[in-house]
């Protein structure tokens, strides 16, 4: 009995790691540990630095956002430089590898000039991936990692896997079902049309910003 559980969980544990591995392969957003704050709960907003009930009560309203720069442009009025510094290491609205601003990428703590050129000489991105390559020129696994939470390239979801739909945020087994039943997708109108048949417009707005057609 003790061998067979052994076995038991060594076949999880295979399994688990499969996971893992397929997702840092194929997810097309970066894996992160920094709060969301299209999807996060008052509560953990208001936990993060230098947040009170005014400015949680603002994201909530104005949220989703769809660029970085509106998230920021929000709490500028209410933070400093030094203090939405210290509040980007533990929130973030991920950039968009592929059309992200000079000035949104700045806004990733720990970027400079360098960051942007990198950023932008290696355009368009198409998977993860190439932006882990490339990165890894420059900087080593543990920054590398750490830049990741902060980007995402969209997810084609004409032909994405399963773990690619996974890798939005907030996007689960329902949605990814969603998105493979109505392939192919020929316009964002469409997109629009049938996934507003399961969640309200604001939260269509904030998964197309990770999707692409082509």
């Amino acid at each position: 009995m003790l061998r067979l559980r052994r076995v038991r969980l060594g076949i999880f544990v295979v399994a688990v790691l499969a996971v893992g591995v397929i997702s840092s392969t194929h997810g097309q957003v970066g894996q992160s540990q920094l709060v969301n704050p299209d999807l996060a709960q008052e509560k953990d907003l208001l936990a993060l630095p230098h947040m009170n009930a005014a400015i949680v009560k603002s994201i909530l309203e104005q949220r989703p956002f769809l660029k970085t720069a509106d998230l920021h442009a929000l709490l500028a009025k209410s933070l400093t430089k030094e203090q939405l510094a210290e509040l980007y290491g533990k929130m973030f609205v991920p950039v968009n590898l592929n059309t992200a601003s000079d000035e949104e990428i700045l806004l990733i703590p720990g970027a400079s000039s360098r960051t942007v050129k990198e950023f932008r000489d290696q355009r368009p991105y198409k998977t993860l991936a190439h932006f882990r390559a490339a990165i890894g020129k420059t900087s080593d696994a543990k920054e590398a990692s750490r830049l990741e939470q902060y980007v995402f390239v969209p997810v084609n979801i004409n032909i994405a896997a399963d773990d690619d739909v996974l890798s939005i945020p907030g996007a689960g087994r329902r949605m990814v079902r969603e998105f493979k039943e109505y392939r192919p997708w020929t316009s964002f109108e469409q997109f629009r049309k049938e996934i507003g048949k399961y969640v309200d417009k604001k939260e269509v707005a904030r998964l197309e910003k990770y999707v692409t057609l082509n």
